[in-house]
């Protein structure tokens, strides 16, 4: 019975020491993350606002041709070619058309007097900026690593947590759903720390899982496994730099947007914001016929309108022919199951499947997980000696079928996790172990 007693204690503290470490590489990732997050969170609420200036326009008669509204937006841009058409909500909104050139525009155009009332490099916009953060650090593929590597750390700071956190031997639910604020700083903090994880844990892995198909190199290993059975493109992207070859649009300098396109893309009433663009079937033989002026390709020119709503069960894509005929439509309901239940899981990672709601339980989920990081680098100061890193002493442990079974799971399923394991481990025994004054100060003796 002592020696189960013994067993567990040293299972414990094994644990407790892989909780430590993950803590000390994760957290200033997990603070970083969960700040943008809770920002971008709140991206179409900022966005309608920072139009703001772009509504309430005085309509004065006819708005001008779709067609000359286009032209002015890409004079307004050097070398500039469509990239997309967002339909107007209200007659009284500016239209807003993307263009192409060196980097990607938005243009806002009165559509009743042509003036171009603003242009922006897409890639300044505040909520794109946030958005690289989030997803790379502002370091290109080098930080969409180091934030999947964060990202798999942080399951295994939660599912170690969890473990820590299982109630042995304990009176009452004090200290475990609740926390004791009047037993000394120390417990109170191990209890913010300790209760703030148990209430947050489910919510906090799922954002964690479902931000793994933006990811570098899972998303690259998923798209291929996906592609063993998907020929159509996948609605998300692994990178920034793949963002301007992903769906939304191909940039085209022939265009024929009639006014039987617009009406009938108003009449679908697809979730907006709604995005017209050149389809791709149609640009390359406009795009060789350009010289011969021919007039009847361009009458027949098709257009891509897509529902660009954040809430992704909800967009839809629709063909339609020059003279406002429907020539196809794909909706969600229509993609493979992969497809729809990664899309469902961005939409509720990204605050929008469910309402208000969704976004209250973001923004919580990221105020907790700040939370917790601080409250676990209070307490390891607290306890951290001055000569050392403080990280909780080793003692043999045998490791049990289940634990075994739960790392190597995930190292299946997060391989940055298990490559990053395995450097960890060979350079521990062969490096750190070995440097005398190293060895001390991060705890790795026997």
């Amino acid at each position: 019975m002592a020696g189960n007693t013994s067993n567990s204690k040293a299972l414990y503290r094994t644990i407790w020491r892989w909780h430590f470490y993950a803590g000390i590489f994760a957290i200033p990732f997990v603070i970083l993350l969960s700040l943008t997050g809770a920002i971008y969170l709140f991206k179409p609420y900022y966005e309608h606002w920072q139009e703001r200036d772009y509504r309430g326009l005085q309509v004065t008669g006819e708005a001008l041709a779709p067609n000359d509204q286009i032209t002015t937006a890409l004079a307004a841009v050097e070398n500039g070619k469509l990239l997309s058409y967002r339909l107007s909500q209200s007659s009284d909104e500016a239209v807003l058309i993307k263009v192409q050139a060196d980097t990607n525009w938005m243009v806002f155009v009165n559509p009743y007097t042509g003036a171009v009332l603003a242009k922006e490099r897409t890639d300044d916009q505040l909520m794109n900026i946030v958005k690289t953060i989030h997803g790379e650090l502002l370091l290109g593929n080098v930080g969409s690593i180091l934030v999947e590597l964060a990202a798999c750390w942080a399951i295994v700071l939660i599912v170690t947590g969890l473990y820590l956190w299982w109630p042995r031997n304990t009176r009452g639910m004090a200290g475990i759903i609740y926390p004791r604020l009047r037993e000394g700083s120390r417990t109170f903090w191990r209890d913010i720390h300790a209760v703030t994880g148990i209430w947050i844990s489910a919510m906090a892995l799922f954002l964690l899982i479902t931000g793994l198909p933006w990811a570098l190199v899972w998303g690259s290993a998923l798209k291929e496994v996906r592609a063993i059975d998907f020929s159509a493109q996948q609605d998300w992207s692994q990178s920034r730099a793949q963002e301007h070859q992903h769906w939304r649009a191909q940039a085209s300098d022939v265009f024929n947007l009639t006014p039987a396109v617009i009406t009938t893309a108003q009449q679908l009433q697809l979730a907006p914001p709604v995005e017209l663009s050149v389809a791709a079937s149609s640009q390359a033989s406009h795009h060789k016929d350009h010289n011969e002026h021919n007039h009847h390709e361009l009458m027949a020119q098709s257009w891509k309108a897509s529902s660009q709503t954040s809430n992704r069960p909800q967009r839809a894509d629709v063909w339609i022919n020059g003279d406002g005929s429907i020539e196809k439509r794909s909706d969600f309901a229509q993609k493979k199951l992969l497809d729809r239940a990664i899309g469902i899981g961005v939409a509720a990672h990204e605050g929008y499947l469910f309402g208000r709601f969704n976004l209250v339980l973001g923004v919580l989920t990221c105020a907790g997980l700040i939370l917790i990081s601080v409250s676990g680098f209070i307490l390891w100061r607290k306890r951290k000696p001055e000569s050392a890193l403080g990280a909780p002493p080793p003692m043999p442990a045998r490791v049990g079928f289940t634990v075994v079974a739960i790392t190597l799971g995930l190292a299946i399923f997060l391989p940055l996790l298990a490559i990053s394991l395995v450097a960890i481990l060979v350079i521990e025994f062969f490096v750190l172990r070995r440097l005398k004054g190293v060895n001390q100060w991060l705890g790795l003796g026997w």
